[in-house]
């Protein structure tokens, strides 16, 4: 029997390329290549693709051929370049394994939609809908699920200090990770804090902090057949969450760990798991998402955010969920690959 044509698509031009390239790995650790034939595009910081051995440590300053995804359905996949001549790579399915902006935001997904080729993921709409934070909320709020009351300032635009209940939370509307997230406990911290979210997104979003416990919720699948992972909880020692801030987030965060499954009443857990598929299926996701949530003293939920190209990598939260459910990564891959050809989870 053939092997399914893989490609993986890694790396990328922002601020999310050292963890999409640590996802790369971790996939590569995980990938039955029994099963699979992988085909490794790696993106470089200055927007080069290239076709390499894998994402071990310098593919990006070594070897790999030219590559580009091409927009023709004829070709199917991949046009490799090299020395005035090409060939193609006909691909079954892209694992496209990129955070953030241009990776995240359904510009990788169009690209692909164009090519007629299969892909793990949310699509086009679902990806540029959860990926803009204040969008999200507006169609949420809009299916009755609560979200923070928030404030978006365009490029250019200010904000009057004064009309803010403080603490908030000032960050990109449309970003990944923790990168330019600042907590604002007093007018006179705000200005600062929009010039740094504004270094990833002309777009800020400024929310109203939520007094709570903040838990993620791991989701696999297509409506209406979802598969959830366990929940996981954040234990904050000081401060606000941050991931991918670390020098080394391998060894830990400084502030938080994660305790799966998360320690909370049957009751909220239920609810929060309802919660998480509610918002999965009003924003159109498909294939994976991580669906971040607060859960109140009073038992009620409020979300916080959504993925839908979560981190894969030895320390992220969503693999460590579907592990704890009983799904390990190796699992978890071939179900995306099989969502993404079949639309089906078996």
């Amino acid at each position: 029997m053939d092997k399914v044509k893989v490609g993986i698509i890694f790396g990328g031009t922002t601020e999310e390329h050292p963890v999409s390239v640590k996802s790369a790995q971790e996939v590569a650790r995980n990938l039955d290549t029994e099963k699979y034939e992988p085909f490794w595009i790696g993106i470089t910081k200055s927007g080069e693709w290239k076709l390499c051995d894998g994402p071990d440590a310098g593919w990006e300053n070594g070897g790999g051929r030219p590559v580009v995804l091409s927009p023709d359905r004829g070709v199917h996949g991949l046009v490799v370049l090299e020395q005035g001549r090409y060939e193609t790579i006909r691909l079954d399915v892209v694992l496209p394994l990129l955070h953030g902006r241009l990776g995240e935001d359904g510009a990788m997904q169009g690209l692909l939609e164009l090519a007629g080729v299969p892909y793990a993921g949310c699509d086009v709409s679902g990806s540029a809908l959860c990926m803009d934070k204040s969008l999200t909320y507006l169609v949420i709020r809009n299916a009755g699920i609560a979200t923070p009351k928030f404030w978006t300032v365009a490029a250019d635009d200010t904000i009057d200090p004064g009309l803010l209940p403080y603490p908030v939370f000032v960050k990109p509307a449309r970003s990944g990770s923790s990168f330019g997230v600042s907590k604002v406990s007093r007018p006179e911290e705000l200005p600062g804090a929009v010039e740094t979210a504004r270094q990833y997104d002309a777009k800020v979003l400024i929310e109203e902090a939520v007094e709570g416990s903040e838990i993620g919720c791991a989701i696999l699948g297509n409506d209406p057949d979802l598969l959830v992972g366990e929940l996981d909880r954040v234990a904050l020692s000081h401060g606000f969450f941050k991931i991918h801030q670390e020098s080394n987030p391998e060894a830990g965060s400084e502030n938080s760990t994660f305790i799966v499954p998360a320690d909370i009443p049957v009751e909220s857990r239920t609810l929060v798991l309802e919660t998480a598929k509610a918002v999965y299926r009003a924003l159109g996701c498909r294939g994976l998402s991580r669906v971040d949530m607060f859960l109140k003293a009073d038992g009620t939920v409020v979300l916080n955010e959504v993925n839908t190209l979560p981190g894969l990598t030895s320390y992220s939260r969503y693999p460590r969920m579907m592990a704890a459910a009983g799904l390990p990564l190796a699992e978890v891959i071939d179900r995306m690959i099989l969502l993404a050809l079949t639309g089906k989870l078996q």
